[in-house]
């Protein structure tokens, strides 16, 4: 069941379901509208016991019965009698769908000096955005900048919908969370072991999920992006840190060590630069942006940007396409070893660094080929966008997994 009580503070009370009624709200939630029918034959339920199951869903405003379709078998009562006339194919059937702005969440992604925000509905969809720095690394100093940006975006929230609540907030960091809701080591900010869902819990008022950026955005590429109804995909990002997360038979593949960034380390070129991390040539060395920055202003002697580096090497400047180029057959021969190690359908490609994979797309496919058996196919390839807003939905997302699925 769901609690529907909403504070005149704008933040709703969060009861999660449970058992079959949050089977069918996850079934209607990722892949409908379902026909009644069809509910019944993926949950292995009859039609009475659906209409059982689903009539508080349908009380409490979480699901709606959708327009009109022709489904069923043919019922004998509705045919017609008579010279030339034509049976009916069945009564028409009223398909059970998700109310998206039954619920709504707000996910928070938190960067080394920064903060994105973003509100969305229950089949997160953003519908507002805002960011914030953070005026230092302390918790308290977060807390103040995330529980200012939750209460923003519950008076946008109140503009667009009067009288809608805010049922849970998630919010995501670079680094390793245990339990989703203790930070035990956040490089960017410095931090060890701090009870960040506990403490945003008790600032808000709003029941907090806390979680590893790399595995919210899996998990919302998973449910909602570009990883949806797709049996065995991975997601690679590049940015600030080198990301990776795997999903198989529809399932997130979980680790206690995810949120360690193990294939920071992984090598791709012998001959590469020298990481922050040690290794030569490994994945931090060749694919980050600071370290893209520090080989392209190198090698041109003036400071560069990211997109400077990229459109240099675009527009065909011979050095920083050089730089470009090199970054772009190693990004190949990383997900030539993720394809060959996890055999994934689809490699989906995101962070803030996902541009590289279009300017140097040869020089990624010349990488890609270099390590694969020639009679292979090739993943499907999807790109990412770059938007932080987009990880803060990931944030989001795992606060309406933690809704919907009671955990």
């Amino acid at each position: 069941m769901v609690l529907d009580t909403t504070r005149s503070s704008g933040y709703r009370a969060w009861e999660p379901l449970t058992g079959a009624a949050r089977r069918i709200a996850l079934e209607v939630l990722l892949d409908g509208p379902l026909s009644r029918r069809d509910l019944s034959r993926r949950m292995a339920l009859s039609p009475g016991s659906l209409t059982r199951l689903t009539r508080p869903l349908l009380d409490s405003g979480l699901l709606v019965e959708a327009d009109d379709v022709e489904a069923g078998p043919p019922d004998a009562s509705a045919a017609t009698t008579g010279a030339g006339a034509t049976p009916r194919l069945g009564r028409p059937a009223q398909p059970l769908a998700v109310v998206p702005g039954s619920h709504h969440f707000i996910g928070v992604k938190l960067t080394g000096d920064h903060a994105y925000a973003a509100l969305t509905d229950l089949r997160a969809e953003i519908l507002a955005a805002d960011d914030a720095p953070l005026p230092g690394h302390g918790p308290q100093d977060v807390l103040e900048v995330v529980a200012t940006l939750a209460d923003r975006l519950v008076a946008r929230l109140a503009a667009l919908s009067p009288g809608a609540g805010v049922t849970g907030l998630g919010v995501s960091v670079g680094g390793h969370v245990a339990g989703r809701s203790v930070v035990t080591d956040a490089p960017h900010l410095g931090w060890l072991d701090v009870p960040l869902g506990e403490l945003l819990a008790e600032r808000t008022g709003l029941r907090t999920v806390v979680e590893n950026d790399i595995v919210a955005v899996t998990e919302a590429t998973h449910w909602f992006g570009e990883g949806h109804g797709c049996d065995r995909f991975a997601l690679f990002t590049i940015g600030a840190g080198i990301g990776y997360g795997l999903v198989v038979h529809g399932e997130a593949v979980t680790s206690p060590e995810a949120g360690l960034s193990l294939l920071s380390h992984f090598p791709l070129d012998p001959q590469g630069p020298l990481g922050a991390c040690g290794h030569t040539g490994c994945a931090t060395a060749m694919l980050t942006i600071s370290a893209l920055v520090a080989q392209g202003s190198s090698a041109l002697g003036r400071e560069v940007s990211y997109d400077q580096l990229l459109d240099l090497a675009a527009a065909g400047d011979p050095v920083a396409e050089a730089v470009v180029q090199r970054a772009g057959r190693a990004l190949g021969r990383m997900l030539a070893a993720v394809t060959n190690l996890t055999m994934p359908e689809r490699i989906v490609l995101g962070g803030e660094g996902v541009r590289l994979a279009q300017v140097a797309a040869a020089a990624v496919q010349d990488g890609l080929h270099g390590d694969r058996d020639p009679r292979t196919r090739d993943p499907e390839i999807a790109l990412q966008s770059p938007e932080l807003a987009r990880w803060a939905r990931g944030a989001a997302v795992v606060a309406i997994q933690s809704f919907v699925l009671g955990r």
